[in-house]
């Protein structure tokens, strides 16, 4: 699988549901420490129409968003929640922050084409929490967007060891990590890692990493064009 998603145990231990044991030696990830989250605010250069400081509205239609100012960048829609608990994405070096008072928040970007940007998802609740992200390319003409990578756990309820599992088979349906091949990015170098565990089945801390790989070509074909199948 090109996305080359894989698992880092954050301990030594025997997930009684999964059926997953893992042994205590040097090839795998002993320690329980995650990455510190991101400070409780967004850092962001945001762009178009709908983003005034560091706040999005929410658009209704991909046009709203409105156009990159040139081609050298393309415009992404990063939508986090709905959820009730607090959850960070960045992007290269944006961070953008999710709080407990709002379920959804929406934030646009502009991102280098060509380029390789560095995804970031961090979860945390002391009681578990549910996770769900999904980034989109924009079309420049505003018609329509493109689905480039969405996780979801738990939301509703509590994310749990088994989905995130499920979610990453999954992702054996885009063999080249492409989610819509009529678009320019693709997905790859996909890996996570839990916290602790809050009961044995649900983990109070999640870091997931992934790389967007952009292309520099402008897509042509509308979103899910089955002529796009088995391009690049």
């Amino acid at each position: 699988m090109s996305a080359e998603s894989k698992r880092f145990l954050p301990a030594c231990a025997a997930i009684g549901g999964l059926a997953l044991l893992v042994a205590c030696s040097g090839s795998q990830k002993t320690g329980p420490t995650l990455p510190a989250p991101p400070d409780r605010l967004t850092r962001a250069t945001l762009v178009g129409p709908l983003c005034h400081g560091t706040a999005c509205r929410c658009a209704d239609s991909p046009a709203q968003a409105g156009p990159p100012p040139s081609s050298a960048v393309k415009r992404y829609e990063v939508v986090i929640g709905p959820v009730d608990n607090e959850m960070w994405t960045t992007v290269g070096d944006n961070v953008l922050y999710k709080s407990n008072e709002r379920a959804t928040e929406c934030f646009y970007l502009d991102l280098p084409a060509p380029g390789d940007v560095p995804v970031t998802v961090r979860a945390h609740g002391r009681a578990g929490y549910g996770a769900h992200v999904a980034i989109h390319e924009l079309r420049v003409d505003g018609k329509g967007r493109y689905d480039t990578f969405d996780f979801i756990c738990g939301a509703p309820g509590a994310c749990r060891m088994d989905q995130i599992e499920e979610w990453q088979q999954s992702l054996d349906r885009y063999p080249r990590g492409i989610h819509d091949p009529c678009g320019s990015t693709k997905i790859e170098r996909v890996h996570w890692d839990t916290g602790r565990l809050a009961d044995i089945h649900v983990p109070n801390d999640l870091y997931l990493a992934l790389s967007m790989k952009v292309y520099p070509f402008a897509p042509k074909a509308p979103p899910g064009d089955a002529g796009c199948a088995n391009k690049y």
